[in-house]
Order: structure tokens, then sequence, then C-alpha cells
């Protein structure tokens, strides 16, 4: 049991390393870069929308409100022709009556994920050439689309995405999701990209031309993925483009209300991942070093060596919800909170493991090894 408790601290002490890499990189979030010109290019921005969110309508808004010129059209789509999603759009369009908002309402499904037929169903409708596509859950900020395009504009770029950090819009829960995004995903991804491990493609946004959308053949080409996004980057880096991380942190609105609602979309994602990549998930125990710590302190005994993991451990999640909630420009949650969203994110991760159906929507589903869906759930 010694060789256990010594061997679960050495690999804390690692992760608490990996973590300071990605402190490292959440400092320099809040050091932008001069805005790009405003841009002239035409732009469909395409929103897939599902039920009414808490701050639909001012997540919406924050994508009317951009410093541009030029075309932009909005398409916002939903499947349901009784999707209360219907109102915050009709809303936006009386709000900004000279911004061209396109709702289309189209039950057509083209393969199990729900939100890929609703892109299907939209992209019909684009006008322009350059397509960005986001989640209808994101909010973002005035130069936002001028980023997207000047990051697009790069030689060698086929597509563009963001990091995004998360914020609470249904209460406590909510909140306690958001500091998963903020504390736990958000440095996975700076520690990924600073090593060079990681391209990654998110639904917070995708910015791509038509010509390579057709290229990876089409909204199709991923009917039956529950990682589309991941699939989109994988496809076009397959054809050889490069997809652009422009310094920007997109908001995630959370809307979680129960500890049920959290443990279903986590564990959806961690799903998802673990079935992609087994080995790169299992090898991110290491950035649990708080759990690590504990259980190896519990192994050993509490002598200085445990307490210095547990203390180090603990140091590292405090400055990194500091930076990013710097970064953020808002609080995510209060910091008394972090030790048990470091030991709930544990007990997730262990989760994964104990179960292969996901919870989408209020379906259930498996996940095979290249991510596609089939609508069964456990035996």
């Amino acid at each position: 049991m010694l060789l256990i408790g010594h061997t679960l601290l050495l690999i804390s002490a690692i992760g608490t390393c990996c973590l300071i890499i990605a402190a490292w990189r959440a400092w320099h979030l809040g050091a932008r870069t001069a805005t790009p010109p405003v841009t002239n290019q035409p732009i469909t921005l395409l929103k897939p929308l599902h039920g009414a969110e808490p701050a639909l309508l001012a997540n919406l808004t924050t994508f009317v409100t951009q410093n541009r010129n030029g075309p932009l059209q909005i398409i916002c789509g939903v499947q349901n022709p009784a999707d209360p999603a219907i109102a915050a759009v009709e809303a936006l369009r009386t709000a900004y009556p000279d911004t061209e908002i396109t709702l289309v309402v189209d039950p057509t499904r083209h393969g199990a994920n729900a939100k890929i037929s609703n892109l299907t169903n939209m992209v019909a409708h684009a006008r322009h050439d350059v397509l960005i596509l986001s989640d209808s859950d994101m909010a973002v900020a005035p130069d936002y689309i001028a980023r997207i395009v000047a990051a697009l504009d790069a030689p060698g770029v086929a597509a563009v995405t963001c990091l995004y950090h998360g914020r609470g819009d249904a209460g406590p829960w909510s909140r306690l999701a958001a500091m998963g995004i903020s504390q736990h995903f958000l440095p996975s991804i700076l520690l990924g990209t600073a090593l060079g491990l990681a391209s990654p493609c998110m639904g917070s946004t995708i910015a791509l031309r038509r010509e390579t959308l057709a290229a990876i053949g089409g909204m199709a080409a991923f009917a039956d993925l529950l990682a589309d996004d991941y699939a989109m980057g994988a496809a076009i880096r397959a054809q050889g483009g490069r997809i652009a991380l422009p310094d920007m942190l997109l908001t995630h609105g959370c809307v979680e209300t129960s500890l049920a609602a959290l443990a279903a979309r986590e564990l959806r994602a961690n799903r998802t991942i673990a079935r992609l990549d087994p080995a790169g998930f299992a090898g991110s125990i290491i950035l649990h070093p708080l759990p690590l710590a504990l259980l190896g302190a519990a192994l050993t005994g509490w002598g200085m060596v445990s307490l210095a993991a547990i203390v180090a451990a603990l140091g590292i999640r405090f400055v990194l919800a500091l930076l990013v909630d710097r970064a953020a420009g808002g609080r995510t949650a209060p910091l008394a909170w972090v030790p048990a969203r470091d030991l709930l994110s544990f007990v997730l991760f262990l989760g994964t493991y104990f179960g292969r159906s996901v919870d989408w929507r209020g379906a259930g589903f498996t996940v095979d090894a290249k991510g596609r869906l089939s609508a069964q759930r456990d035996k």
C-alpha cells in the first residue's frame, strides 16, 4: 500500500506541474492582441437552437451587436415548430429589424445527431461563403467576428475555433458546472495546446468557408457522430488544413439546475472522449492532483511530503481559478467551492468507466469507438 501511496503522490506532483504550465497559459489569456480592422466580408452565422435557455436572447444579442461592416446573415434553426426558442428569435428580430435574421423551422432528420440535422437544414439557406457555426449557449465580445475573420484569412488556415470559460445562468448547480469548464476543461486545453498535444475544434465556434465544408463531406458526414465538432476538426486536418485558435475567450452559459443534470452532461463529454481517445483520457488522470494527493496521503500517512502535495495541488487550482476569472472579467463561483469541484470532477472521471450510455437532450445513446451514436441504454 505504501508503494501505491507514493506512486499516487508522484502522479499528483506531475499533475501539479502540468497545471502550472496551464496557469502560465491562462496568465496570457488576459493580454489580448490589438483588435483587427473591421471586416467587410459577407458572413453567415449559424445558430442551432433547442429550447429556451435562461439567457438565450442575451446570448444571441451579442452576435448581432458586432463591430463590423458588410452583410451579416444570422440563421437560427429549430426542428420543433413549438420550440420555445422561437420566441427569443422573434424578439431578436423585433429589436434589430435592420439585421438579416432567418428562422428555419424544419423537422427533417438526417441521422442520430439532432444538432447536425438542424445544421444541415440551416446550411441550405446560407447565402454567404464564410460560415460561422456557434452553439446557442455562447456569448461573445463585440470584436468576435473581426477576430474570427482575421484568423481565417491567415495563410494555411482552413478553420477557426475558440476557447471559452463557463458562466452559471441558472443558480448554484450551474455555477458548479461553470467551474468544471473554467477550472478543468479550459486548463486541459491550454495545457494540450502548450505542449503541442492538442489541436482543438470546439462547438463554441467553428468558422470555415463553404468550400472547406464541401471538401470534408458537408454536414451529412457527421450526421451520426456525437462529437461532431471533434470529427469536423479531424476531417479538416486530414485535408491538410490548419485550425486557428485566436486570442479570444468566449462565454459558455451553463444551465444545469441539479447535480443529476451536471453529471449527465459531464459524463457524456467524458465518455465520448474516452471512446475516441482511450489512452489520452486515461492519462488525463494526472490533471486531478488534489484527489490523488489525498488518496496518497491516506495510504502513506499524513507526513510532510503528503501535506506538501496537497497544499501544492490545492494552491495551483486556486491560482488557475483566479487567472481564468481575471481573463473572463468576472468570478465563476466562490473560491471556497474549488476543493469540492475538484473532488466532484474526479468522481465523474472515475464514473466514466462505469457505463457506456450518454444522456443527450433526454434520450439515451451509446457511443462506439468512432464516436457513432446508437439509440440504446446500458443493459
